[in-house]
């Protein structure tokens, strides 16, 4: 994290506005849409503040060990989440987001901004993989409907904070943040 200024400062940009959405989202109509986003909101604004230039604002040592605390807090919740549901590739990814932000926070603290680059390699493998998938699950499908024709049968059409796309956008804008914040460590 703590590179270079204006990437930095995109990114903080990029994962803040996620959160901000994810947020919103939680006030959906939809349950499984209010169950994931308020995880997310906390990836989203966890992931921004650890990526601000540490030219503009250099944290204090303290605050790596309260991210550690509290993704590792996420962490454990996703994988509550994970064995009570005994299966859901969202709750697993829930816990490899958590434990990725652990270990970059980790790293941070100690000072040396290198981690095991085994472990780092394996979360550059999976998040690669993630963005990779969720992106062409944005990709439309031959033959679908336009984004502007109307639900079929005169059902209620969703909310913006409802849209599956836009849910899907953030998690991959959050997926390549992932990545990027790695790539430092």
């Amino acid at each position: 994290m703590h590179g270079p200024g204006s990437s930095g400062w995109l990114l903080v940009a990029l994962c803040a506005g996620t959160g901000v959405y994810c947020l919103l989202r939680m006030r959906s109509r939809i349950e499984e849409q209010r169950r994931t986003a308020g995880g997310e909101a906390l990836m989203g604004f966890g992931m921004a503040a650890m990526a601000v230039p540490a030219a503009a604002m250099a944290p204090p040592r303290w605050a790596w060990a309260v991210y550690t605390a509290v993704f590792g807090a996420a962490a454990l919740r996703a994988l509550w989440a994970l064995w009570a549901a005994r299966s859901g590739l969202h709750h697993l990814h829930h816990l490899m987001g958590a434990s990725a932000m652990v270990y970059m926070a980790a790293v941070t603290a100690n000072g040396t901004h290198s981690g095991v680059p085994v472990l780092t390699g394996v979360l550059l493998v999976y998040f690669t993989a993630y963005v990779l998938r969720t992106g062409a699950r944005l990709v439309p499908a031959a033959g679908a409907a336009p984004a502007g024709g109307g639900p079929p049968g005169g059902a209620r059409a969703p909310g913006w904070g409802d849209r599956l796309e836009l849910a899907r956008a953030c998690r991959l804008s959050m997926g390549m943040g992932m990545l990027a914040m790695l790539l430092t460590i």
